[in-house]
């Protein structure tokens, strides 16, 4: 029997690209989330919508038949509280209600459309609310101890945490420590902006590989709303950059030269500057099969990972970083810790 200052939480994300699951033991105060299931499911309900601007009936029956095996999930490992939330796709779609009247079909419960902002807030709490305990000692603090290959154990403040989804990459600075039983969050500023991995695919990168020139022009579409994003936030402040989501733990993973995906080993491992740059221009040099043969590719990622690689990778020639430090830890992480009150 769980103690009872433990809250069994079932939090779901529904971006473009990918639908995830989180169920979680979360104990506020101990400042501890503990996973008991955590799955993904490449349904891709954004596919189309930036030409179209409707979600497509094949991509919603595909999302909520992943969520009919979801909801199943949160039934059995009885759940005390779930929240689903949707961000891009649906943002930007004109028929989000047939969305909504799905999910809450399936589920009993209605999708939180997130503004970019609201976003942005739920993965920096994600990302870095382990960050925070009797390690934090002001500007500088260990966090955990950060075991992936070349990592360090100190991180720097304030983190501009990026979160690159499938239709749009959430930026969000800002500082965090522990409290007590809170989270508090402090010199917060969210910018959401439409550059993703599968918007760049489906408006630049056609061919296979993709030519020079669609190369340049997804680089010349991203660095557009990197000025947006630099006049929005203040990102020269920022002395530690944390990536989240699949385009960067797979950058991630294959600058590691990992025989498989391995979250374990990708959770906060830090990568250089010069590896991002290495492992995006091999990408978009590969075609689609040679991306599918990679050991640490998610087949659903096979087509998109190539502009979500160059989105990381303008983000750092752009701001200056030096490296990233990947967390597997991000939007998901975020709902769950609200749910239980963090």
């Amino acid at each position: 029997m769980r103690a009872h200052a433990i809250t069994r939480v079932a939090a779901i994300d529904c971006g473009t690209n990918s639908l995830r699951l989180l169920v979680a033991d979360v104990d506020p105060g101990a400042g501890r989330l503990t996973d008991v299931d955590r799955r993904m499911e490449i349904v891709r309900l954004g596919q189309g919508v930036d030409s179209t601007g409707r979600l497509s009936p094949e991509a919603l029956d595909r999302t909520l038949r992943a969520l009919a095996g979801y909801a199943r999930i949160i039934g059995d490992l009885s759940a005390d509280a779930v929240r689903m939330v949707a961000t891009s796709a649906t943002r930007d779609a004109a028929n989000a209600a047939d969305f909504v009247r799905g999910v809450t079909g399936v589920l009993g419960l209605e999708p939180e459309v997130l503004s970019g902002e609201e976003e942005a807030y739920l993965s920096f709490t994600g990302a870095t609310a382990e960050f925070t305990g009797p390690e934090f000692t002001g500007p500088e603090f260990t966090g955990p101890e950060f075991t992936g290959p070349g990592a360090s154990g100190r991180v720097a403040a304030p983190c501009l945490v990026v979160d690159i989804g499938g239709g749009s990459t959430e930026f969000v600075l800002g500082d965090v420590q522990a409290t007590g039983a809170r989270l508090e969050t402090t010199g917060i500023s969210a910018v959401s902006v439409d550059i993703g991995c599968v918007r760049l695919t489906e408006r630049h990168l056609h061919s296979d590989p993709p030519s020079a020139s669609q190369i340049a022009a997804a680089a010349a579409d991203i660095d557009a709303a990197l000025d947006t994003v630099a006049a929005a936030i203040p990102v020269t402040a920022a002395r530690t950059l944390v990536g989240l989501a699949g385009s960067v733990t797979t950058v991630a993973g294959l600058a590691l030269g990992l025989p498989a995906y391995d979250s374990a080993r990708i959770h906060h491992a830090r990568v250089s500057a010069a590896e991002v740059a290495e492992q995006t221009r091999s990408l978009l040099r590969q075609t689609r099969q040679q991306r599918a043969g990679l050991a640490v590719m998610h087949p659903g990622r096979v087509d998109v990972i190539g502009g979500g690689a160059l989105v990381l990778d303008r983000v750092i020639r752009r701001f200056g970083f030096s490296e990233v430090l990947v967390s597997e830890h991000d939007i998901l992480d975020g709902i769950a810790w609200s749910l239980a009150g963090r």
